[in-house]
């Protein structure tokens, strides 16, 4: 199994190399396009979560949520941009599927959505006292 694991860890970058030059041979400055484009966009990912990662941190810590889950989004989103911006069909797509994923939040699943409009008190009658 490892051995298994570490020729497909080597035969990556060969594999990524291929379907570039496959890849550039079929669509050619489209392609390229393609790569400067994701690239930049990769690029602009890593940078506005640079920006925003404190901002999302303090949200979610003010509004009662859990931080861990703000720091998990926030890496996952700067993998992302990394994947993006290594050049190569592959690591697009990894890329891709690590943005899509959903991190769910086990505190919110305890929560009951249809009681979330109920507020619990004690009240009275004022007419009541009247009488």
């Amino acid at each position: 199994m490892r051995i298994l694991f570490t020729i497909l860890l080597l035969s990556f970058p060969i594999i990524e190399i291929w379907g570039i030059f496959k890849l550039s041979a079929l669509y050619g400055r489209w392609f390229f396009l393609y790569m400067i484009l994701v690239t930049y966009l990769g690029w602009r990912l890593i940078k506005e979560e640079k920006q925003l990662v404190f901002a999302k941190l303090l949200g979610t810590m003010s509004q009662g949520g859990n931080p861990i889950k703000a720091m998990i989004g926030s890496a996952r989103n700067f993998f992302a941009g990394i994947l993006f911006i290594i050049p190569g069909v592959i690591t697009d797509f990894f890329a891709i599927i690590f943005l899509l994923i959903p991190i769910k939040d086990k505190a919110s699943q305890n929560t009951n959505p249809e009681n979330e409009d109920v507020i619990e008190g004690e009240y009275r009658r004022d007419d009541e006292l009247l009488k």
